[in-house]
């Protein structure tokens, strides 16, 4: 049933995309408007127990839910997976930016993209190259596999019913509504939900660099794991862009132009520029990725049944 789900919540959201900022992002927001109104003060523990009460409590809902559903007939119980990860997962979320932006570079129009690129990431690249915009593109849409697919995936095969996906959905969204502030007024309420989500992803990171380096080039990619990815200011992203500029035999971080500035970033990544053809190559790498997690898991439940 697990594997059912996933395919068909891959095929439905390839079909028909979500709307995630009306369905899922927007109703989220207002929760965690109302959790921050309610409990924070500031301290480290009232965001321990907000982060509690809705991220545990849903999770456990869930699986109540999945549970029950199961016991009146295993097809409520498959539609409500399907339902759940089609909300808490799916290429199409980000995707769109990437195709086009991988089409204006094709196309030599370079402002054009220059343009997609800040409406995705924030921020003005006015000056940033087509190189440039083809690597902060190729990292986004690394990292955006990881969070919307691989991760979701990792934790519902581990968890029964959907209430591993959600956890980890729910997780990522208060990490970064929460995790990312600084601000004095908000204190460190959020510290708590950035610590569960680092704990959460530390071992689905890995295991989607993993994929990477198998569906690519697993010496170079591995090597630049290795080497590269504590250079990266945050760890867990250092991984994914390494391993991916690795298996894609591309250069990947470097100093970039972004809004008048130019940041300097470690290299990341060993070979050639990036440019729209490396664009091409990550679609590639990402879906055989995909598809070499989802024949383990094929693999997996052949095991299972001979094993019975």
């Amino acid at each position: 049933m697990t594997l059912l789900a996933l395919i068909v919540a891959l095929l439905v959201e390839q079909i028909k995309p979500l709307p995630v900022d009306r369905f899922v992002v927007g109703p989220l927001r207002k929760v965690s408007a109302a959790m921050v109104e309610r409990f924070n003060d500031g301290h480290h523990r009232n965001g321990r127990i907000a982060w509690v009460l809705v991220i545990i409590a849903l999770t456990l809902a869930s699986a109540f839910a999945y549970f029950l559903l199961w016991h009146l007939h295993p097809v409520l119980a498959l539609l409500f997976n399907i339902s759940v990860l089609y909300l808490t997962m799916g290429f199409r979320q980000e995707s769109h930016f990437f195709t086009d932006v991988h089409l204006a570079l094709r196309m030599g129009e370079l402002d054009r993209a220059r343009q997609l690129l800040g409406e995705w990431r924030g921020g003005s690249y006015s000056d940033a190259s087509s190189s440039e915009v083809a690597r902060l593109a190729i990292e986004r849409a690394l990292i955006g596999a990881h969070r919307n697919v691989f991760g979701v995936c990792f934790w519902f095969i581990l968890l029964p019913g959907p209430s591993g996906a959600l956890l980890y959905r729910l997780a990522r969204f208060f990490a970064e509504e929460w995790g990312r502030r600084r601000d004095a007024e908000f204190g460190d309420f959020g510290a708590f939900a950035r610590r569960a989500f680092e704990w959460l992803d530390w071992l689905p990171t890995r295991v989607t660099a993993v994929a990477f380096s198998i569906a690519g080039d697993f010496e170079d990619a591995i090597f630049c794991w290795r080497t590269q990815s504590l250079q990266w200011p945050d760890h867990t992203d250092g991984i994914l862009i390494a391993s991916g500029a690795g298996a894609l035999g591309v250069r990947l971080g470097m100093p970039v132009h972004e809004s008048g500035e130019v940041l300097d970033r470690p290299e990341m990544g060993v070979g050639d520029e990036a440019d729209a053809d490396f664009m091409q190559a990550t679609v590639g790498l990402v879906w055989r990725s995909l598809l070499l997690c989802l024949l383990l898991l094929v693999l997996l439940v052949i095991a299972g049944w001979v094993g019975r």
